[in-house]
């Protein structure tokens, strides 16, 4: 990585302390029961309404209730991988 850059993302990270706009960071407590999150890997959608097939959880089943050993149905990322969707209706 060149200096420039790397001094970029330390100015990033020591500014936004807090993570960019849509992560969660791992806190449950920032998203709702209905909140929809997205892979920041491969935009796959958690919908808690729909649930996940692959994992076999099933519908209404929240985000922050989800198992330790989930992970993205279709690139296999962690749950801190995910950032919060914002609503359509926003």
């Amino acid at each position: 990585m060149n200096e420039s850059l790397r001094c970029w993302s330390r100015s990033v990270l020591h500014n936004n302390p807090k993570g960019f706009e849509g992560s969660y960071l791992g806190d449950d407590s920032q998203i709702n029961e209905n909140t929809r999150m997205e892979c920041k890997i491969c935009w796959y959608i958690y919908d808690p309404a729909i649930g996940d097939d692959f994992w076999q959880v099933p519908p209404g089943t929240p985000f922050s209730q989800l198992p330790p050993e989930w992970r993205c149905p279709d690139c296999d990322g962690d749950k801190d991988q995910f950032m919060v969707l914002a609503d359509e209706d926003a």
